[in-house]
């Protein structure tokens, strides 16, 4: 696969632009943190600032994706990224702490571009026999810096401070585009010449093949009792730390990194096992785990009970990310993937929002514990979603056309 010159540099830029984002993500989470005294209103709108443009954008970005050259697209995401960054270091000199979420918020915008991109160009230059492969590989990526992106986050924030954090990952995104300048230049397509008055005919065909396809209607449904599950526990983290195990607010970093950790060997072994196993029973088995974990750290007030739970949640993580990623690349034409990734993705996103959104109210109106019991039931539902597919093989990529 690494032989492979797409998948050898979209990847190696995906290191950078991780290791970008995950310094951002983590020395934002402890300055907003610093600042406010830990009000959970403000840790909440972090997440919201990060994933409501997912919501809001992935629709418009997966279609234009479909119409635009990948390598122009994400190169310039890129550049325009870096460029936002040290605009926002720009007016956090100036004293305006708060355009730490216009930061958030831009990264966020220009990966809706960036990532169908990606995928099109795996769709189109990886042998359909390699892909979960290179799906698979793609997530270790993630999951690796699940492991030392808190650390890394952490450490230049206590060293060094909020501006030097943000000039790095300014520095680290330029590099990103600028290795992707190596991808060989774009084709030229006959779908890159369609007219502008076309683009909303394309997303609505992009919304008919959704909601044709029996597979993807049942992964819609999966998408977005997760999401709302995902939802209410992504802000909430730093409060069992806090809370439920007494420590400070730098101790999640270690929770987050014992949680990356298994994810990355449960990425290694769904890249060995995957072909054994199909995709959607992969996925139904990781969201029973979560479901089960997820509850369990909600209630835990024992250190080894919570990392335990960390453990198993994340050794089952790449098998839900990698069941979804290849449950819609393999019932899905290359003609669609970026409109299909662009209606999928907003299932997902929109409901994670609306519970990171609700999570900091629930939290302090009922408790901790309930926000995450709410949430293993939650995911409970997105696995019983899927049970009209465990029983099938892959199916025709359009149902009854």
């Amino acid at each position: 696969m690494w032989n492979n010159r797409h998948v050898r540099v979209i990847l190696s830029s995906r290191i950078l632009l991780n290791m970008g984002v995950w310094i951002r993500n983590f020395a934002v989470l402890l300055y907003v943190s610093e600042m406010t005294d830990n009000d959970s209103y403000y840790v909440s709108l972090i997440s919201v600032a990060e994933f409501a443009p997912i919501f809001i954008f992935s629709v418009i970005g997966g279609t234009l994706a479909d119409r635009w050259k990948p390598r122009r697209t994400m190169v310039g995401s890129d550049l325009l990224t870096s460029a936002s960054v040290f605009a926002v270091l720009l007016a956090l000199v100036y004293g305006s702490w708060h355009a730490l979420f216009f930061a958030a918020f831009v990264s966020s915008v220009l990966s809706q571009f960036s990532q169908p991109s990606a995928m099109k160009l795996f769709k189109r230059h990886v042998p359909d026999d390699r892909l979960q492969g290179v799906m698979a590989l793609h997530q270790s990526i993630s999951s690796l810096f699940m492991v030392i992106g808190p650390v890394a986050g952490a450490f230049v924030y206590s060293k060094f401070g909020i501006e030097t954090s943000l000039a790095a990952m300014g520095v680290l995104i330029l590099g990103s585009g600028l290795l992707l300048l190596r991808l060989p230049k774009d084709d030229e397509e006959p779908g890159q010449t369609r007219a502008k008055s076309r683009f909303v005919l394309e997303l609505k065909a992009g919304l008919r093949y959704v909601t044709a396809n029996r597979t993807l209607r049942a992964l819609g449904g999966t998408f977005m009792a997760a999401g709302l599950a995902a939802g209410l526990i992504q802000p909430l983290l730093l409060f069992v730390a806090i809370e439920n195990l007494g420590q400070d607010r730098d101790f999640v970093q270690w929770l987050l990194a014992t949680n990356g950790a298994a994810t990355l060997v449960g990425g290694a072994f769904v890249m060995i096992a995957a072909k054994k196993v199909k995709p959607q029973r992969l996925l139904a088995f990781g969201l029973l785990v979560s479901a089960a974990g997820t509850v369990g750290i909600g209630w835990a007030h024992s250190l080894a009970a919570v990392l335990l739970l960390q453990i198993a949640t994340g050794l089952c993580y790449p098998l839900i990310m990698i069941g979804i990623q290849t449950m819609i690349m393999r019932n899905t034409e290359a003609a669609y993937i970026g409109r299909v990734g662009g209606v999928m993705t907003p299932l997902f996103m929109g409901m994670m929002v609306v519970g990171m959104s609700l999570a900091g109210g629930l939290k302090t109106t009922l408790s901790l514990q309930i926000v995450y019991s709410m949430s293993g039931i939650l995911f409970l539902t997105g696995a019983a979603a899927l049970f009209p597919l465990l029983g099938g093989g892959k199916r025709r990529t359009v149902e009854g056309s």
